[in-house]
Parts: structure tokens; sequence; C-alpha cells
């Protein structure tokens, strides 16, 4: 037996085609990420299909590694051509990773291969920003 969720109101059209089992919303398409955990370094492995290289942003801000990207078309406006669904990306999107703030530009790696943009971060050690505590003998 298989649980379905009890919706409001029924509307055929709408429920199979708007329904996330059969057509997942846009948004779940995006960016899909995998990060693994080596010895000494972070792999960000990002999906980025349809996307070119030149329009792939990595900016270092405050400890966050940003990651955006935008896809463009080409409008054209065919009046006997219209759209019964269209599920395809057209826009900017973007993720933001903290990476710590010892991390410069420098120290990562990119690379953008047959739509998958592949990051190396360093693991590196957090400095302490409190000072060293020294204990006092009680005589």
């Amino acid at each position: 037996m298989m649980l379905v969720p009890r919706r409001n109101s029924f509307d055929l059209f709408d429920n199979f085609f708007g329904d996330d089992d059969f057509f997942p919303k846009k948004e779940h398409h995006l960016m899909k990420t995998d990060i693994k955990e080596k010895k000494d370094k972070y792999v960000i492995e990002m999906d980025l299909p349809g996307y070119e290289k030149e329009n792939i942003n990595l900016e270092l801000n405050n400890g966050y590694l940003e990651v955006s990207a935008k896809v463009e078309k080409e409008e054209k406006n065919d009046d006997e051509e219209k759209f019964v669904r269209r599920e395809r990306f057209f826009g900017e999107c973007s993720r933001s990773f903290y990476v710590g703030d010892e991390i410069s530009e420098e120290d990562i790696n990119a690379e953008f291969k047959n739509g998958t943009l592949k990051i190396e971060v360093p693991k590196k050690e957090e400095q302490s920003k409190l000072p060293e505590t020294k204990k006092i003998n009680i005589k």
C-alpha cells in the first residue's frame, strides 16, 4: 500500500502536471551538490548542466564560498507555439558554503567539465581567537 498526501481540492490537470512525484519543482534540480571529506581537503561537486563556464562565478566573502551561475535564453515571440509545460531553467541561482576565515582565494582550486563544477578547499586549522588560558597555582 502506498501513502499519498491528501489534497484539499481536486483538479485533474493541476494534479497531474503539478504533482511533484512526476514533475518535481525547478528548485529541486538547481545546483545539486555533493561534498566529500578527504584527509587534507573538502571536495565540492556541483551539477550545473546547461551552464557555460563564463557564466559561473566563485567568490570568497567573510569565510563563505559563494557560487553563482546564470543561464540566458533567447526570447523569440512565436504566436503559433505555446508551452504546455516548461521545466528548463533560465535565470540565476546561487549557493554558499562556510569554508572558514583561514581560507584565501589562492587556496581554492576549481574546475568545470561536462556540466560539473568541482571545487577543492583545503582543510586548515582554525586559529584560536581566545587568548591562551594559563593556570594559576593556588598556595
